[in-house]
């Protein structure tokens, strides 16, 4: 279909693949399809735009909206519920505590005039929140048309695999379809789709290029990358509007934006300035920090384990592996400090970048830097998962590699001074390229 290819880029494999298990309105679909992939890769807006341009009938959920067991199976009815109505507004809200009494209520809304001989789809979103609720939730929308004898289809959508999923007793097993992440010719392709109309596309392909040629080492996130995007590209275009430059004076274009890129590298996740407040300080031409109040993470305030974790991130990420000897032993030997920066003078770790450091690594500076004693209890692992979560820790490893998981600390060394400064810690004397 040409305008559903035109509305959804770089997903023709799974558009394919989901357009053949949809098949016909009035044949029976597969009756669970489970659609998996990292963050950003386009699985929510490629379900929803097939549907919609499809024009097949279904119901949205995201399960993080609906915690509840109730709320999620009233959400399911009343919406359906609507959509089989045929008047607006004629319907009234459905009560439902459990899943039998969804099966029936569902059966008698899916016999509608307008649904009867049509698939019905039920899109549940972030559906990994579906394991802490009833045992018998999971297994039941798996088996969902085979229960209710209805033409229904139930697609999971996810960031984890399915093997995270499947219950200790078995089930039903669904279709399952992965979404992998956009490669760089990808990102190129879909962020140029969006060029302003009063520049050419070639124009803003060379803005595209220089995006992604400083920021697709540290992030990949399709909606990170766009909104980069459209909060530089005033500034990289400031040359052409001031007739300073043309369009083509690429080098003149890359020279007047490169500082702000740089700029703009210490905010990638973690979004401490609004986009006005972005523009603000790219027409005072000043330094993020220098504005009182910008940063909202300046103020944070972390737990008092967690402010060590994250400065023992930091001093993973940036020293390498050999220098905790030097730093955290107390009886190390003697070492020579002009030999062992001999090699690395010319190469700061920090222009480098973080590097990947195992979870081992991270508790034994840990324990060295905290005064007090600390056990390796759930709280402290705890902590390091909200800081995950926070996104002031990347998770480049996974559980099941043999060398267990890995992290990268992603703030920035002034950032990480404040937190040493709560805690009255002095950073700069364990980074070896700063002394």
């Amino acid at each position: 279909m040409p305008h559903l290819e035109s509305l959804v880029l770089c997903r023709e494999a799974q558009v394919s693949t989901l357009q053949s298990l949809f098949g016909e309105r009035h044949h029976f679909s597969f009756p669970s399809i489970f659609i998996y992939g990292h963050t950003a890769s386009g699985k929510t807006y490629v379900t929803q735009t097939l549907l919609r341009t499809l024009e097949l009938p279904h119901v949205f959920v995201n399960c993080v909206e609906c915690f509840t067991l109730r709320l999620l199976l009233e959400q399911i009815l009343n919406k359906l519920n609507h959509l089989s109505s045929s008047e607006e507004g004629c319907s009234t809200e459905i009560t439902c505590e459990t899943f039998n009494d969804f099966v029936r209520f569902f059966t008698q809304i899916t016999k509608a005039e307008n649904l009867k001989n049509q698939t019905v789809y039920i899109v549940l979103d972030k559906a990994e929140y579906l394991r802490d609720m009833e045992a018998n939730l999971l297994p039941g929308f798996l088996r969902l048309q085979e229960l209710s004898d209805r033409n229904v289809t139930v697609l999971f959508l996810s960031e984890i695999i399915w093997e995270k999923f499947r219950p200790s007793t078995g089930c039903f097993e669904p279709f399952v379809l992965y979404f992998p992440d956009y490669s760089i010719g990808n990102l190129q392709k879909i962020l140029c789709h969006d060029h302003p109309p009063e520049y050419s596309a070639d124009f803003y392909a060379a803005y595209i290029n220089i995006l992604l040629g400083v920021f697709y080492t540290v992030c990949r996130d399709l909606k990170e990358l766009q909104h980069l995007a459209v909060l530089n590209f005033p500034k990289y275009c400031e040359p052409v509007v001031k007739g300073e430059a043309s369009e083509r004076d690429t080098r003149k274009l890359w020279k007047n934006i490169e500082p702000h890129l740089k700029k703009a590298m210490q905010t990638v996740y973690l979004r401490e300035v609004s986009s006005s407040q972005w523009e603000k300080l790219q027409k005072d031409d000043t330094d993020p920090g220098q504005l009182k109040g910008l940063s909202a993470y300046t103020h944070v305030e972390l737990p008092y384990y967690s402010k060590f974790i994250l400065i023992a991130a930091y001093l993973a990420s940036y020293n390498p592996a050999r220098t905790d000897k030097r730093f955290f032993l107390k009886h190390h030997g003697k070492i020579k400090k002009t030999n062992f920066l001999k090699k690395h003078e010319k190469t700061s770790n920090h222009l480098l970048g973080p590097k990947p450091f195992p979870l081992d690594r991270l508790l034994a500076i840990l324990y060295s830097i905290v005064d007090s004693r600390v056990a390796p209890t759930a709280n402290i692992f705890s902590q390091i998962t909200s800081l995950v979560t926070l996104q002031l820790l990347t998770l480049v490893g996974h559980d099941d590699q043999l060398d267990g998981p890995k992290y990268k600390c992603t703030v920035s060394l002034d950032f990480i001074r404040a937190i040493a400064r709560t805690v009255n810690f002095d950073i700069i004397k364990y980074l070896y390229d700063f002394l």
